[in-house]
């Protein structure tokens, strides 16, 4: 597929993969051989249910505002 014939959204996933892999390359994986706490484990697992049965998550835009940081547009 040329870059043409892609999608807005198809692009988009190409170039943040692109840099995604670029940015690996150079600075590494700042957490491998680190291992997960068992409280962040259930913390995850409590979320992943949570989406199963279909409760509402926050939305990125709310958590950016609590947090008081500035949302970026992809």
């Amino acid at each position: 597929m040329q870059v043409k014939d892609m999608t807005v959204e198809q692009l988009r996933d190409l170039i943040r993969h692109t840099v995604e892999q670029c940015l690996e390359e150079y600075l590494g994986d700042a957490d491998a051989g680190l291992e997960v706490k068992e409280e962040v484990k259930l913390k995850l697992l409590e979320s992943m249910k949570r989406k199963q049965a279909g409760e509402s998550s926050i939305e990125a835009g709310e958590v950016y505002r609590k947090l008081g940081m500035k949302a970026i547009a992809l």
